[in-house]
């Protein structure tokens, strides 16, 4: 079927609107959904899902994309990276031309690969600069902010916004995203506070049952940290969080995305001086009201609330896609990958987003950043890196 004229795409917020380009697009806009829908890996992914699938809905509601409704397409990964490649050949015979994949490189990379080799728009919400024009291709882009910028906004936001000046690092030595977090902490804390700022470095990993040794070096420090920078994800940064407790480290907890949301808070009763970095507050209180309103929408089209923010990052996947294709008139890979290396702080729902040809991640896109009070989580505000290593 052919569509001509101009005709009215998705509103993707209360306030923004973007129209389609005359079109004689024969294929249907097919959205590719290659993610862990079962196994350890499924949730993480499983708001990202859902975020993407409101997305769909809201864009289809507002017109669709070249004047169709956007269809979606599943394959589960069974959070086993190989079978990415499989998922990305199974969403493309049926009509994928762009494929989400897991929030993970080591994840979206096999099937991103093959989505390069097809012609097919790869997205993801990896915090790996490698996923992205260098690692994949051209047509992989990550809706997440680098890794290594995070690392850096959480040791200028320690030290400038909280004023604390001793800091102790450790590092769950498990995945490339935490390595990246904790050494771009690391330099750009020695670079603000000092070198002798950073009382010290140790590693544990996440299927450890017990850091012990690592709190014994750390309560043996000559001078005690104003905070301990945790790269870790659940479940063990949360039991290495409870055991730090426990051993009366009360020194400030600061971590990155990989720990969002308050699902793993029954872990670590009464959690206080706690603080990470995410892409927007779920509890109703984030400075972007658009921020809010998604997660409204969120709570109210899957009758609970979301478990973390990744929410913003599947439906802005689905969003840049949906926008890119409309102002290309084309479902093309090529063509719309062309519309997405011009996008110079596009209002995404999950934050203003810069692409080019060469970089196809954000660095220094606001963050949110949540501290928790005796278990409750709340808004600290938005900020943005100033300076972070190179990628």
């Amino acid at each position: 079927m052919k569509t001509t004229g101009m005709m009215k795409a998705a509103a993707f917020s209360a306030a923004a609107m973007v129209f389609a380009l005359p079109s004689a697009a024969a294929d249907k806009p097919v959205f590719g959904l290659v993610m862990s829908f079962s196994g350890w890996f499924q949730p993480i992914d499983a708001d990202t899902i859902a975020g993407a699938k409101l997305a769909v809905e809201n864009i289809n509601a507002a017109g669709g994309v070249l004047g169709q409704p956007i269809e979606i397409v599943e394959f589960d990964n069974k959070s086993e990276p190989p079978l990415g490649a499989d998922g990305a050949i199974d969403v493309i015979d049926k009509g994928a031309k762009a494929i989400l994949f897991p929030s993970d490189f080591d994840f979206g990379a096999p099937g991103a690969f093959i989505a390069q080799q097809k012609n097919v728009v790869a997205f993801s919400a990896a915090s790996d600069p490698k996923f992205g024009a260098k690692g994949i291709g051209p047509l992989a882009y990550s809706v997440s902010n680098a890794g290594q910028a995070q690392g850096a906004l959480m040791a200028e936001w320690a030290y400038k916004e909280k004023g604390w000046r001793k800091a102790y690092v450790l590092l769950d030595n498990t995945i490339s995203y935490t390595k990246s977090l904790c050494g771009s902490f690391a330099e750009r804390w020695k670079e603000i506070a000092g070198a002798g700022a950073l009382l010290g470095e140790d590693t544990f990993l996440n299927g450890d049952p017990s850091i012990a040794s690592q709190v014994t070096r750390s309560t043996s420090l000559a001078e005690k940290p104003d905070l301990v920078f945790l790269c870790s994800y659940a479940p063990g940064g949360p039991s290495a969080i409870r055991q730090m407790r426990a051993a009366g480290i009360d020194a400030a907890v600061l971590t990155g995305e990989s720990m969002d949301g308050d699902y793993w808070i029954g872990s670590v009763p009464g959690l206080s001086n706690f603080y990470v970095v995410n892409y927007g507050s779920k509890y109703g209180d984030d400075p972007s009201a658009e921020v809010n309103a998604f997660f409204e929408r969120f709570e109210k089209k899957f009758g609970k609330k979301a478990d973390v923010s990744y929410g913003l990052r599947g439906y802005s996947a689905v969003q840049a896609w949906a926008i890119a294709a409309n102002k290309a008139g084309s479902l093309d890979g090529d063509k719309v990958a062309a519309i997405l290396d011009t996008f110079d702080k596009e209002p995404l729902v999950v934050g203003p987003t810069t692409w080019t040809a060469e970089r196809h991640i954000e660095a220094t896109r606001p963050m949110a950043i949540i501290g928790v009070k005796d278990g409750k989580f709340a808004a600290e505000g938005r900020f943005s890196v100033e300076k972070y290593p190179e990628f």
